[in-house]
């Protein structure tokens, strides 16, 4: 697996090429490559660059269905594990953890490959790590896919849900190391993708994971709402019900602080990973919509009413505005022309 170093420190990533076979012989040959992806680059691709980043203590390979089903659509996907996760280096030293760090790391993977900008995508760490990339570099992105974000309204369950392993990772080293030799000597062949994605949890050394978390939890967690409005990229918010530690509030607040943004709301928490064409589908028309030139430009130009229509289907803008259109030509009197300009100047 090919990997950088960002400040000393390896870290691993994945390439999927996009594949110019028709879809069907696509998707067999992508099939019959699975295992190949995992030790390095399929094969070189240049356009269309999107990063995946996964979740809190889990690696790329969470990313693995996905990152195949967006490359077999044109797009050169890119996995790639933050410090302390997968097979990146896990240093025990706390300090080196920080979301703000990722956001540089996420820079550092797109220099290495002589990317100019990219679409990013995270899944909960890693949407608030696409979101310091969009504080420290905006002109990097060329979009960005948040699914499942940790702001404010998730604080209090993700210190809830995460403190007992915290305190597990650190003060219960001797004892999670032999949960670790155990949970590595079950055959990964016995497991389908989603049981070794979890079991690799537990698999690894746990100090360093203790130290992962410690950095985390005492650092800035993501970019403070007042930096947040002014993020100007073109955003998909992807928000999950019945979710306490990434609460739909949450996402539909991201959604509505951004000029650019569009919530869509999933059916279930695990709708990606199980059932996942609705969602595969949405992600992969907003893809096509950063890389075509004049869509891309309407994107580009941020406007309050943008702002109010997050979070709203297409069809139901496209309504709103033919209402607006239809009801345009009655503004007739000086009075009914002056209350609108009033109400624009509120704007």
């Amino acid at each position: 697996m090919p990997f950088f170093r960002y400040q000393g420190q390896r870290i691993h990533y994945t390439e999927f090429a996009s594949d110019e076979k028709p879809p069907a012989e696509a998707s067999r040959a992508a099939a019959g490559r699975r295992g190949a992806a995992a030790n390095g680059t399929l094969r070189a691709a240049k356009g269309r660059p999107l990063i995946l980043l996964h979740g809190l203590m889990l690696s790329q390979e969470m990313h693995r269905p996905l990152a195949e089903e967006l490359a077999r659509r044109g797009n050169r996907v890119i996995t790639m594990d933050l410090l302390g996760h997968g097979r990146s280096d896990r240093p025990r030293d706390m300090w080196r953890y920080s979301m703000a760090t990722y956001g540089e790391q996420i820079v550092g993977l797109m220099d290495h490959l002589e990317i100019e900008q990219a679409a990013v995508m995270g899944t909960s760490l890693g949407a608030n790590a696409a979101l310091e990339v969009a504080s420290q570099h905006p002109e990097r992105l060329r979009g960005m896919v948040i699914e499942m974000p940790v702001l404010d309204n998730g604080l209090l369950a993700s210190a809830l849900a995460f403190t007992p392993l915290l305190v597990a990772l650190t003060f219960g080293e001797p004892l999670m190391k032999r949960v670790a030799t155990a949970a590595r000597a079950v055959p990964r062949g016995l497991l389908p993708h989603w049981g070794n994605v979890m079991l690799d949890v537990v698999r690894q050394e746990p100090g360093p994971g203790g130290a992962l978390l410690q950095g985390l939890f005492f650092g800035r967690v993501a970019p403070p709402r007042s930096e947040r409005r002014t993020f100007e990229v073109p955003t998909l918010v992807l928000g999950h019900p019945r979710d306490p530690v990434h609460p739909f509030s949450d996402a539909g607040m991201l959604a509505s602080e951004m000029p650019n943004a569009r919530l869509i709301e999933a059916n279930s928490l695990v709708e990606l990973r199980l059932q996942p064409e609705r969602l595969t589908g949405e992600i992969a028309a907003f893809l096509e919509e950063l890389w075509e030139p004049s869509r891309a430009k309407r994107a580009s130009g941020p406007s309050r009413s943008g702002s109010r229509q997050a979070g709203r289907s297409p069809s139901r803008t496209k309504a709103t505005a033919a209402r607006t259109k239809a009801k345009a030509p009655r503004a007739k009197t000086p009075r009914t022309a002056r209350s609108t300009r009033a109400r624009s100047g509120r704007r």
